[in-house]
């Protein structure tokens, strides 16, 4: 296992100290955005439904917290509101009075359909910003279907590219592409409408589409756009003695440093069409760094052809790489007293500034009375009053 730091609230400030987020989002691509909010500094309470967050069970389980969830909900406060009520609605709309910006990822119209929607909040606070991912966006022929990273990694192209270059079937790639680009997006349109509404004192809802953002991210695109044959930009895997070996670049770049500067010999007919050239090109690099006596020297020639290369490791053996283990990208969190779970941290390092995750994830409407302590400026016997109320109203829920 890597080497971890423990996470720590650092004394110097956070970029984006003191703004409040509302967090109802699950899965994915909206509680990653808030995520990444919380680790730059803002206050971000989860608004879990009463059945709560479905990835609550996916993943090794400690203190009662999964995996999963605790990597996309870490540093966030949590309060379980059923909105189906008229007594949860209110308290929504009392949170939302206090709040720079609400992230949802419900379909579009179900936030509507419960009095939530943007015209209902804006008019609450103008100031509002409000980010709602969906897979196709608000508006449109397919805007009401479901849409999960999957679904998405079909319909952009990228399953269908992937496997014609493989020259496999189709399959879904084991990282949610679609969910973490449109939670990115939405989490730089976000701070862009915040500093608009600080120049301008208006708020902005912000429509991300997982389909536009995946197609917005591919930079192979214009290949279609253009009706241009698709070259293989990114690189290409060879066996050696040591291990699946990385070699960055277009093949042809590859074959010319290899043949030109290791005088690797071109085994294919000189009539031979472009795609019989390719094939045996890469066979002959093959060859010739299944040569090489040593690792070391494979290393260091590769290095004066000027070819970037990379070992193909498995995941445990990336977190254990130098890199992110001088970065502190796994750190430590306290889950209950005295039992601690490891947590990649996320990547930003300011020169002036402090990020990173504070806090674990919460146990399901942990932190109901101190929202309202804090958000609502309410005295703390006057929020435990109101919460035992909303709980025997079934408008609030709690786990604990």
């Amino acid at each position: 296992m890597p080497d971890t730091a423990t996470s720590t609230t650092d004394e110097l400030p956070r970029p984006l100290d003191g703004l409040k987020v509302l967090d109802f989002s699950r899965v994915v691509a909206g509680p990653f955005a808030g995520r990444m909010l919380s680790d730059l500094g803002a206050d971000v309470v989860k608004v879990e439904p009463p059945d709560g967050d479905t990835t609550r069970i996916w993943g090794h389980t400690v203190a009662g917290l999964s995996g999963f969830f605790t990597q996309q909900n870490a540093g966030k406060r949590n309060t379980s509101i059923d909105i189906g009520t008229d007594e949860g609605r209110a308290l929504v709309k009392e949170l939302v009075a206090k709040a720079d910006i609400v992230i949802e990822n419900f379909r579009p119209g179900v936030m509507a359909k419960h009095g939530l929607g943007w015209d209902d909040l804006s008019a609450v606070n103008p100031g509002l910003v409000m980010l709602s991912i969906s897979g196709f966006g608000q508006t449109g022929a397919d805007s009401r279907r479901r849409a999960y990273a999957p679904v998405i990694h079909a319909e952009s192209g990228f399953m269908a590219r992937q496997a014609r270059f493989d020259d496999t079937l189709p399959s879904d790639p084991m990282f949610s592409f679609a969910d973490s680009y449109a939670g990115l997006h939405g989490l730089v349109g976000v701070l862009a409408a915040i500093h608009m509404r600080d120049r301008t004192g208006i708020g902005q809802h912000l429509d991300i589409s997982m389909l536009h953002s995946m197609v917005a991210t591919d930079d192979y695109a214009h290949n279609a756009i253009d009706d241009h044959p698709v070259v293989r930009l990114g690189g290409h895997v060879f066996d050696t003695p040591w291990g699946a070996t990385l070699l960055a670049g277009e093949m042809r770049f590859l074959w010319y440093q290899a043949s030109r500067g290791a005088g690797v010999a071109d085994p294919s007919p000189p009539d031979a069409d472009l795609a019989t050239k390719q094939i045996q090109r890469k066979q002959a690099i093959g060859q010739w760094l299944a040569g090489f006596d040593d690792r070391d020297e494979m290393l260091e020639t590769l290095d004066e052809l000027r070819i970037a290369h990379a070992d193909v490791l498995d995941q445990s053996e990336a977190l254990d790489s130098p890199t992110l283990v001088e970065r502190g990208a796994v750190v430590e969190v306290e889950v209950e007293p005295g039992i601690k779970r490891r947590i990649v941290d996320s990547p930003y390092r300011f020169s002036d500034a402090a990020s990173g995750v504070t806090r674990p994830a919460a146990h399901r409407g942990a932190h109901n009375t101190e929202v309202m302590v804090d958000w609502l400026e309410m005295t703390a016997e006057d929020a435990q009053t109101r919460t035992t109320a909303l709980l025997d109203s079934g408008a609030l829920t709690t786990e604990l």
